[in-house]
């Protein structure tokens, strides 16, 4: 008997999977994640956190994750690595080339990471919330010729509208 199973599309199956990497990260301020896919195959996630043999944000490792810096402030103090960064250079210390690749984020990019994605060769970045301080990365991406699009998931495109 052939029933009618909804499965979703791309986009939202990587986006999906992104949300639950996401949910590994132990950063008390935001919970980030970046999958990259070639050939509709995940090659590497990665999450937001300090660096291997670091403390985790939840065990004192990042200082200004443990402050009440607002967001977007006092960057240089956090020991963090990004999603998108933790992604680029997991794939890399496994000697995986992310050129021609997707990167689907729960958040879009910031400057560094945006310019890490230029230089890795990832062609795309699909993202699901706006960061606040990324104009300038979403602008350096489209001139490096990353295409930038962002992704609602179904519920987001019902509540507003959107077919």
């Amino acid at each position: 008997m052939s029933q009618n199973i909804k499965k979703p599309d791309w986009d939202n199956y990587f986006m999906n999977i992104a949300h639950v990497v996401a949910s590994r990260s132990s950063c008390s301020r935001r919970q980030v994640a970046a999958v990259i896919v070639k050939d509709k195959r995940i090659i590497s996630t990665g999450y937001n956190g300090t660096p291997r043999g670091v403390p985790n944000c939840n065990e004192g490792g990042c200082p200004r994750c443990n402050s009440d810096s607002p967001s977007g402030k006092d960057l240089a103090e956090c020991l963090c690595s990004h999603a998108e960064e933790n992604s680029i250079v997991q794939a890399a210390y496994h000697g995986i080339s992310v050129k021609g690749a997707s990167l689907y984020t729960t958040f879009s990019p910031c400057l560094i990471c945006a310019k890490m994605i230029i230089n890795s060769g990832i062609e795309e970045v699909v993202y699901h919330k706006r960061y606040s301080i990324d104009q300038t990365s979403l602008h350096l991406l489209q001139q490096g010729g990353v295409l930038v699009r962002p992704l609602l998931t179904e519920e987001e495109k019902i509540e507003s509208g959107i077919q």
